[in-house]
């Protein structure tokens, strides 16, 4: 099986004649946070739509979807025209009735009666609706195949450019790990070189100050955040190479790489980390509105 991640706007057509009947299915959709269906069907052939809608989810997962059918008959009966026969003879005895009352002329005839149009109705010829649905479905499918089909050629547009921006972050994960020591370190010399001129003071408890001096380094330390962000990068990579849908799945993983970066950027006392924060920032704000658009 193929592995494709599918974007969640697609739009395919299909149109042939089949047993007599000319059909045509349209199928369109956007971004939806769920799966939703809607039909145009003729109202003669209502009984297609939960049939369409059952066949459209068994290949879809998420969008909203929009699907157009139409149905002609382009041989045989389409209609058929029935006489209301008891009605016609109430017309016909309720006019000779005023003919013998009013001695009026009988020029009763075939195209006098016709005027009256309650005589008749028109209803669709009886069609086996099984029989037509199974030829609506052949349309459906191949319709579905354009439609699936222009989902992944988006979808491998969208994969390839989340890839870029993951790659990315995980470059200046990379550096950030590489800066927060030495950012430890420096503060440390900092703290030490500030403990030495108090120390001049005899008062000061100095294995206190060495405490706290221990205890501050390592809130400022980001090893557990970096640790976890390259966990939900890993995740996310091994999402993108499934065969199922996962665009939920995605943006949960995004507010998970958003919180650990924002931690990293309240821990870090250092300008450099800092900067390389916001642009990881802008690398998941960037990822969120793309995934946004992925099944």
């Amino acid at each position: 099986m193929s592995i494709m991640i599918r974007s969640m706007t697609g739009y395919g057509r299909c149109q042939q004649i089949r047993n007599g009947r000319d059909i045509s299915v349209e199928i369109r959709s956007v971004n939806h946070r769920f799966f939703e269906f809607s039909a145009r069907i003729p109202r003669v052939y209502g009984y297609l739509e939960e049939k369409m809608k059952s066949f459209v989810q068994s290949k879809v997962s998420r969008g909203k979807v929009d699907v157009n059918v139409t149905v002609f008959t382009i041989e045989g009966k389409e209609s058929e025209v029935e006489i209301n026969k008891s009605l016609a003879q109430g017309y016909i005895e309720a006019l000779r009735e005023l003919k013998d009352e009013f001695g009026l002329l009988d020029d009763l005839s075939l195209s006098s009666i016709s005027r009256f149009g309650d005589i008749f109705s028109v209803r669709k010829a009886a069609e086996d609706e099984e029989a037509v649905w199974a030829d609506v479905q052949v349309v459906a499918q191949e319709a579905v195949d354009h439609f699936i089909a222009m989902r992944e050629t988006e979808g491998k547009r969208l994969k390839a450019d989340v890839l870029e921006k993951l790659h990315h972050i995980e470059e200046i994960v990379s550096q950030i790990e590489a800066r927060s020591p030495q950012t430890v370190a420096n503060y440390r010399e900092r703290l030490t070189a500030k403990m030495q001129e108090v120390l001049q003071d005899k008062n000061v408890d100095e294995q206190r100050l060495l405490l706290e001096a221990a205890i501050y380094s390592e809130k400022i330390a980001v090893d557990e955040e970096t640790v976890r962000l390259k966990s939900h990068l890993k995740q996310f990579y091994q999402l993108l190479e499934t065969d199922q849908a996962v665009g939920r799945k995605l943006d949960f993983l995004v507010q998970e790489l958003n919180r650990e970066t924002n931690t990293i950027g309240s821990k870090a006392q250092d300008i450099e980390i800092t900067g390389m924060v916001v642009e990881i920032k802008s690398e998941i704000e960037k990822i969120r509105e793309q995934i946004q658009n992925i099944e």
